[in-house]
């Protein structure tokens, strides 16, 4: 396991989440831009490994390493309901809303699917022959992708009663996440412990491209759109992450700050920022035009290891070692939402 680092002492650029209801982030760009950031719940519980966005319903669902899955309501801020998946930890869990399902991938290496209903199972299967360590659920199509330690990438058909229809080989390493395009749903990235990123489409089980530029293992991936044009963000055991220009295929910034691995990155889905989280326990909210680094939010419940946000809520929701939180993103002069916000073996005990 990774060495825990005892936290930073707190700076004027630091804002403690715990300190009030009401965290105030005054990023200034050359836009002169202002959000604020309020905290909406905390709540503490295990190790999080995921969380997932309800896209209509006012849930959170966190998948924790203890092998529960929890759906909290944040209005109300009260657990709705909470059951055990596996006696292995849930390292992924995603909102299925069209068939009322909650999807997750296990260390006993099978998918689990349950109706969030009624918590019954409908089905369990071993998908892989080690950890899954990511789930991504197509947009549209009734399509599984799951990632895992056996280097592996599956798509999964629901309407096939759940049949493999195709496996995506090439890493070297640990897949350790799997995330789809925004812009053309039949291709996919995976982020690799093999210190490359690989972008695929479903139709081949060869990848399309690599991109290769971090100095140590990748832990995680997801895509963002400026205008027309595609990017894609990775987060890294080198402590660092990196932008890439996704049609040029190269590098155009590495966003440096962190003093651990970088374990979650999330792109908000309107606003110019890119959000970075970190086993150092901080998250870094950067600048999407500039890349510069704004601020940073440390809420004292130790290793971050997930974010979730979706198009059409200013909410984020941070999953950490002690439990999850949820904040909101708001321009404070206009009173208006912002729009929707935002190794190897010892990897395996994390």
């Amino acid at each position: 396991m990774h060495a825990h680092k005892p936290q930073k002492p707190l700076q004027s650029s630091l804002f403690h989440c715990q300190s009030s209801s009401v965290l105030q982030f005054s990023i200034l760009s050359k836009m002169a831009r202002v959000l604020d950031i309020e905290r909406e719940l905390v709540q503490h519980s295990e190790r999080v490994k995921s969380v997932d966005l309800h896209p209509k319903e006012p849930w959170i669902l966190a998948s924790l390493y203890s092998g529960t899955v929890c759906i909290w309501n944040y209005h109300s801020q009260e657990l709705v309901k909470s059951f055990k998946v596996s006696e292995s930890p849930v390292r992924s869990a995603k909102f299925v809303a069209s068939k009322h399902w909650i999807v997750t991938g296990t260390d006993d290496k099978f998918i689990w699917v349950f109706d969030y209903d009624t918590t019954e199972k409908i089905t369990e299967f071993e998908a892989h022959t080690d950890f899954i360590r990511s789930v991504a659920v197509h947009p549209t199509l009734p399509y599984l992708l799951s990632a895992s330690d056996d280097m592996v990438i599956k798509l999964w058909d629901w309407e096939k009663d759940w049949e493999c229809t195709q496996m995506f080989k090439g890493h070297a390493h640990y897949v350790m996440q799997v995330a789809f395009s925004p812009k053309d749903t039949n291709t996919f990235a995976s982020a690799s412990l093999d210190g490359t990123i690989k972008v695929w489409n479903l139709s081949s089980y060869a990848p399309e491209f690599t991109l290769d530029g971090h100095s140590k293992g990748l832990n995680c991936i997801d895509y963002f759109m400026r205008g027309s044009k595609q990017y894609l963000v990775s987060g890294s055991d080198d402590h660092t992450a990196k932008v890439w220009d996704y049609e040029a295929k190269s590098c155009v910034q590495t966003l440096k700050g962190h003093t651990n691995n970088v374990s979650a990155v999330c792109v908000h889905p309107e606003l110019t920022i890119i959000i970075t989280g970190s086993e150092d326990g901080n998250v870094h909210i950067w600048d999407g035009a500039t890349y510069s680094l704004e601020n940073t939010l440390n809420c004292g419940l130790e290793r971050v290891w997930a974010f979730g946000c979706m198009k059409g809520s200013n909410r984020v929701v941070i999953g950490y070692d002690k439990g999850t939180v949820t904040v909101k993103v708001v321009c404070p002069h206009s009173g208006v939402s912002m729009g929707s916000l935002v190794k190897e073996k010892e990897k395996k005990e994390l």
